[in-house]
């Protein structure tokens, strides 16, 4: 695969060029709001981790690997439970699956830092089964995944979701959920992209004049007009040669590593941006 864009030497707006002395004291500068940005961050984590609980039936069933197991089985015999919420969209080809819930999934490759803490870590869904089974071999996903199909909220219910749980027992407690760019934790790659001079080249971040977003390119996508500019994390969907397009030939960024990742293949009726 190619880069989504290749920038060649158009460096438009690049940042200006100083000597290191210089650099630095502007560096510094940015470290104290970085600074205070963190220990907000801390507070913030604070509250939340005295924020109140919600308990429901631990005994529901979600659907897995072994067949039906109780929610409670996630825990695998730990105190606290994440879960990454996947949405679904049934009767569609791997590459018509959500580009963004894949990208998050993607980024958890293995939980061994969270299980060492007491931590264990799951994604659900709404898919059946057996579309579910076969999509998470073609990733090559290793985290446990489980349907929960037809089961309601806070063991199943609206997906997209980043959701932790507490269990004392047999007891099993809703603690916090969050969506949206509250899911952003999960995907590395955005913090790393936050530290470059180009930032994520979305079209909605504050860039100096002239500076290059690579947000306003839409290959494919179906919507026109300024939304289209605004659309978040454009190229985390491409075609075979890494362009980001929202087109027939194109599927979430990282199947494309995957066997039997062809272009020819059709989206159906549900392969088009979500």
């Amino acid at each position: 695969m190619t880069t989504p864009r290749d920038p060649g030497n158009d460096l438009s707006g690049k940042p200006p060029v100083v000597d290191l002395a210089t650099w630095q004291a502007a560096r510094d500068e940015l470290l104290v709001r970085e600074k205070a940005h963190t220990h907000e961050g801390d507070a913030i984590a604070a509250a939340r981790r005295r924020l109140p609980m919600v308990e429901f039936d631990g005994s529901v069933e979600v659907v897995g690997p072994d067949g039906p197991v109780p929610f409670l089985d996630l825990f695998q015999g730990r105190d606290e439970l994440v879960v990454y919420k996947h949405m679904w969209y049934d009767d569609t080809p791997h590459q018509g699956q959500c580009e963004g819930c894949t990208t998050t999934a993607w980024h958890v490759k293995d939980a061994v830092y969270l299980n060492a803490r007491g931590v264990s870590y799951a994604v659900l869904t709404t898919g059946r089964w057996d579309e579910v089974a076969s999509f998470v071999g073609f990733m090559g996903y290793t985290q446990p995944w489980y349907s929960v199909r037809d089961v309601d909220g806070p063991a199943g219910g609206e997906m997209g979701h980043l959701t932790a749980f507490l269990r004392e027992g047999d007891r099993v407690f809703l603690t916090y959920s969050t969506t949206g760019r509250g899911n952003e934790p999960v995907n590395g790659s955005l913090s790393l992209l936050d530290m470059t001079p180009y930032g994520r080249g979305e079209a909605w971040e504050d860039h100096p004049g002239g500076r290059r977003t690579a947000g306003g390119t839409h290959e494919g996508h179906p919507a026109a007009g300024p939304a289209v500019d605004h659309e978040a994390c454009w190229y985390w969907r491409s075609d075979a040669d890494g362009v980001a397009t929202w087109g027939p030939t194109s599927r979430p960024v990282p199947q494309w590593t995957r066997p039997g990742a062809t272009p020819v293949e059709t989206l159906g009726r549900h392969g088009h941006h979500h």
